[in-house]
């Protein structure tokens, strides 16, 4: 008797079934699965229609509506946001290692040498790596403290040029030189050099690589429709993939002249003690003791975080700083009282005056609390399914954290859309910002705060410490202080919408400002 073979409508009909069960399982399972609550997705785009051009505002209001753990979809992928004291603690600290990873997005494609950065890469051997790196070599205290004379010399040069710029009365754009003197001191301890003001280097003048950093901010923070609704990316439509492209061949060709240049140097001396940090980076790639061997675009990736994360931060908090206080000119009068008292009019602030420096320190908090640089911090990803709260989070969900919401919290803060920087002197005044307060996360906390945090307090209290210390400051035009544009605009960073322009005036005697 002879054996019929299946046909091909045996094989399709069982492929059929087999799909057909396994989708039926899978419904079956998720009717056992509690979401956090959220709005309705729609078909293909999911809820990204709620969110505005301000995403921190947009999930503010949406958590007012569905409380401070919800779930939206952005696109075809589950988004979940916390937006309390309790849920940031939860994802940042308690269940850190469930939510350490990051999303694959275009932007850490693109931008950061296919996620080869400490900002962008997936949780893994390398990112340990790197995390060490940063902690152990690039910012412990002995070497932040060596590069002390630099932010010195910096800061000197900029209160040097304001003091230049004021004469005649002219008004001056804050951010513009809080932005050169960010770079300046970040160039030179990462560099080794203020490569962007030298004339005989021709590989990128000091404003497009400053246009290249804004680029940066702007392009690592955007919504990109392709993250989320992937069968579309070639499409491009917002055109952010094509600018990203353009925007990785900029810097790659300034980095390869910076590693190019560090090696020759390197291999120039015997014995070479490292000067700046790529030299620290290229003396760490050639350690054959590396779990994960740290390649050239490694390099070149962390040198790149590194100049983008120590001048964009520093210079948007102390412009916040500056447009708030003109608002209020009572904080201004507090502000130099104290640095009169502790300071006198005789010399600058240093770095080590800052812990005599209460309310300084408390107008720094208040503004990292009322202008958080990254609202919802930097996005993470759940490694694995988990519950939180009574709430079921599935592997790959997407986590932000919003801290704008937790900063605007009636029941922290009392009158929390005021800008008082008192709430932080007496009982508050233990309310810290490196991590473990999580009212106040400027910096983040857990496994993914910024490694670079202490570098970036550092510069914020200085600088604002001496541009209050030195200068008397007033809106142009006879401007009203309720006048005053306080809006914003998102990326990675959230700087001021419009540039804040001021008139200054020398307060202290004038040979300190030609030191």
């Amino acid at each position: 008797m002879e054996t019929s073979t299946p046909t091909w409508a045996a094989y399709l009909a069982a492929w059929i079934a087999t799909v057909f069960l396994f989708l039926l399982s899978r419904k079956l399972h998720r009717r056992n699965l509690r979401f956090p609550p959220g709005p309705k997705p729609w078909p293909i785009i999911g809820n990204l229609n709620l969110i505005g051009s301000l995403p921190h505002r947009s999930l503010h209001q949406l958590s007012l509506k569905y409380g401070p753990l919800m779930q939206l979809h952005f696109g075809s992928f589950p988004v979940v946001v916390g937006s309390s004291v309790e849920m940031a603690r939860t994802f940042l600290k308690t269940m850190d290692a469930s939510f350490v990873s990051r999303p694959k997005t275009a932007a850490g494609k693109y931008t950061t040498y296919n996620y080869s950065n400490i900002t962008w890469s997936p949780y893994g051997p390398y990112w340990r790596q790197a995390r060490k790196m940063c902690l152990m070599e690039l910012f412990s205290a002995k070497r932040l403290e060596s590069f002390e004379y630099i932010r010195v010399e910096e800061m000197n040069s900029l209160l040097r040029l304001l003091y230049k710029s004021s004469s005649g009365g002219h008004p001056v754009n804050l951010k513009d030189h809080l932005s050169t003197v960010s770079l300046n001191v970040i160039s030179r301890m990462v560099l080794g050099k203020r490569y962007l003001d030298e004339s005989d280097n021709s590989i990128v003048t000091p404003e497009e690589f400053k246009k290249m950093l804004d680029e940066l901010f702007l392009l690592n923070g955007v919504f990109n429709i392709g993250d989320s609704i992937p069968w579309i990316d070639f499409l491009d439509l917002q055109g952010y993939v094509k600018r990203m492209k353009t925007l990785s061949k900029k810097f790659d060709r300034f980095l390869e002249h910076v590693v190019d240049e560090h090696n020759a140097r390197r291999k120039s001396v015997e014995n070479y003690v490292a000067k700046d940090m790529v030299d620290v980076l290229l003396r760490i790639a050639e350690d054959p003791s590396l779990e994960v061997k740290l390649e050239r675009h490694g390099v070149k990736a962390f040198t790149q975080d590194l100049l983008a994360g120590g001048t964009e931060s520093s210079a948007v908090t102390v412009e916040w700083a500056i447009s708030e206080l003109l608002k209020k000119p009572e904080i201004f009068d507090k502000a130099t009282e104290e640095l009169d008292r502790v300071i006198g009019k005789k010399r600058w602030v240093q770095e080590k005056d800052m812990s005599s420096l209460p309310y300084i320190e408390a107008i720094v908090k208040e503004t990292m609390r009322m202008h958080p640089v990254a609202p919802m911090l930097v996005p993470r990803l759940a490694r694995e399914d988990c519950k939180m709260a009574g709430y079921d989070i599935l592997k790959g969900t997407q986590v932000l954290v919003n801290t704008w919401t937790i900063s605007r919290d009636p029941a922290l803060w009392e009158d929390p859309n005021e800008f008082c920087p008192d709430r932080f002197i007496g009982k508050a005044k233990a309310i810290d910002v490196k991590g473990q307060d999580f009212e106040l996360l400027p910096f983040g906390s857990g496994r993914r705060m910024c490694p670079g945090y202490s570098l970036g307090l550092k510069v914020i209290q200085s600088s604002l410490a001496n541009l209050l210390h030195g200068f008397k400051w007033k809106l142009p035009n006879n401007m009203k202080p309720e006048d005053l544009n306080m809006e914003e605009i998102f990326g990675l960073s959230t700087p001021k919408k419009i540039p804040l322009v001021a008139i200054i005036e020398p307060r202290l005697p004038l040979h300190l400002y030609c030191q």
